[in-house]
């Protein structure tokens, strides 16, 4: 390996990657059914640990099944993009100045469902 590489993940890329799995997947997932799912990326014990601390953070539910613990995600694939972009903005001091680059970054399809969103007060 090169200098400055490793083969470990840093732990938000897994806990992504976990997110993922837990959002595609049809109900609630186990540990060892969401390491397999990782194709052997992961180890089953990381993967107790990643979502452990998913937990911790809010982002998964976990529910008794048996001796064991099920995951399930807190938001769907567009609320975790949606929370990602509300704490991004709460960071930051000048707020308009943001969202009016937000805006101007947008093409014109997204601008229009932007606006049209704003004023219907949500999708139809």
């Amino acid at each position: 390996m090169g200098e400055g590489t490793s083969s470990r993940r840093p732990w938000g890329a897994l806990e992504a990657e976990l997110l993922a799995v837990l959002q595609a997947a049809d109900g609630p997932l186990s540990p060892g059914e969401a390491a397999a799912r990782l194709d052997g990326r992961a180890g089953y014990s990381t993967v107790v640990t990643a979502l452990t601390r998913l937990h911790a953070k809010g982002t998964l539910n976990r529910e008794r099944r048996g001796r064991a613990y099920i995951y399930s995600p807190v938001l769907d694939a567009a609320g975790t993009a949606a929370r990602r972009m509300r704490q991004l903005l709460e960071r930051e001091q000048d707020r308009d100045a943001v969202l009016m680059r937000f805006v101007d970054e947008l093409s014109p399809q997204d601008e229009a469902l932007f606006r049209r969103l704003l004023a219907d007060d949500g999708p139809a």
